[in-house]
């Protein structure tokens, strides 16, 4: 794998550790500011939302600059983001931070996906997309606890400055590693927007939204849910943000490989058992053990959705994937925004701490369905396609089903 992955990755790890850290801190966010642990939510939605309108904005502004000097771009306002949070009065400033910080997500991890994806074979393109991800994964093994243990011993906001900090390793990392990649000639944001009418590629997003919403409807709250469910002191929630963590890394490495192989079957499989786990959590999750082995189950079925519905909506919006590319990673953090909405609302509706599992599972389970609908309508439209050209040779479209 080129070197310049390492750069990506180490992006990915500033982001995925902002991104996570605040639910193990959100307990600490609410007493800070007199808000209740609902209102303090905000600050997970908050971001989701700015995730999904950052992506296309940005991803749209930087179509005049190259990648690199965009990602660049990106890494300079997370930073600010991160430091205005950090240095926040008031929860209305904090938020603000939380959303200009995530403004520069979606349009990383979406433009980072391309030049991951050019940089290899074509046949290790999702494996590529998994190990700048991996930044992102590992945030939750060491960045996500030690900014949690950092927030929990000295206080929050040296967390945020941390953060920071990262951003700016992230920001030197691009520079120093990461070719130049100049936009492919010819193609304009018309081009870009075209790929959002292939219905293959909307219903990736869709599927994104669900699934991954389902993963976050649990662990949006998930401090509350083992201190007060499960009976754990509130520091074990370092190690139990670990545990989700070192599911997400297997998750991930899993998908990255098997994605570019078995596509389909890989997402049936693992957003089915998503759905059934966080169903089970609801159990699960007043007892100890059986809660700590569920949370890592959902950071492991969970992230093995990322690689193949990001290569998924690549595939089908060839020749301009970057925009298509940067909404799917809003769409991962629309889902992120919808459950953890959701979650807030059964939670204070009085259904119990733990009634946001069911919200995830009813979640995975119709992102399962869509898998289904998806698949049903490629071997329509490949069936469509040999009729069309009958008495030729229908292997292009053969292997291109295969393919996928």
């Amino acid at each position: 794998m080129p070197l310049a992955l390492l750069a990506l990755a180490i992006g990915a790890f500033g982001i995925g550790t902002t991104e996570f850290v605040i639910m193990g801190l959100l307990p600490q966010v609410a007493a800070d500011y007199q808000v209740s642990i609902p209102a303090a939510g905000y600050l997970v939605t908050g971001y989701a939302l700015g995730v999904v309108l950052g992506a296309p904005l940005m991803t749209a502004l930087g179509t005049r600059v190259s990648r690199k000097r965009m990602l660049m771009l990106l890494m300079g306002l997370f930073i600010a983001g991160n430091l205005l949070s950090a240095v926040a009065p008031v929860f209305g400033l904090m938020l603000a931070g939380r959303v200009v910080a995530s403004l520069a997500h979606g349009a990383f991890f979406g433009i980072g996906s391309v030049v991951a994806a050019d940089l290899v074979v074509p046949e290790k393109k999702a494996g590529a997309i998994a190990m700048m991800f991996t930044g992102l994964t590992v945030a939750n093994v060491v960045g996500v606890p030690a900014g949690t243990f950092i927030g929990q011993t000295a206080g929050w906001r040296l967390t945020f400055f941390v953060v920071a900090a990262l951003g700016v390793l992230g920001l030197l990392g691009v520079a120093k590693l990461v070719p130049e990649q100049p936009k492919p000639e010819g193609v304009r944001l018309r081009h870009e927007l075209a790929a959002f009418r292939n219905v293959q590629v909307l219903l990736a997003m869709a599927m994104t939204v669900l699934g991954f919403g389902g993963v976050f409807a649990a662990i949006t709250y998930i401090t509350p849910m083992m201190t007060e469910a499960a009976g754990f002191a509130e520091s074990s929630v370092t190690w139990l943000l670990v545990l989700f963590g070192l599911g997400m890394v297997g998750g991930n490495l899993i998908g990255g490989k098997l994605a570019d192989r078995k596509l389909m079957p890989l997402l049936y499989v693992s957003l089915g058992a998503l759905a059934v786990v966080l169903a089970l959590f609801t159990v699960t999750a007043h007892h100890q053990v059986a809660a700590a082995i569920t949370i890592t189950l959902i950071g492991a079925l969970g992230f093995a959705t990322v690689p193949p519905l990001q290569k998924r909506v690549l595939d089908q919006a060839a020749g301009a994937p970057t925009l298509a590319s940067a909404v799917n990673i809003g769409a991962f953090n629309l889902g992120n925004a919808l459950s953890a909405w959701l979650g807030g609302i059964v939670i204070a509706s009085g259904l119990g701490i733990t009634a946001p599992n069911w919200v995830g599972a009813v979640l995975a389970a119709s992102a399962l369905a869509l898998a289904v609908l998806s698949s049903a309508l490629e071997r329509r439209d490949t069936r469509h396609g040999s009729r069309i050209v009958a008495g030729a040779t229908p292997e292009p479209a053969t292997v291109g089903a295969a393919h996928h």
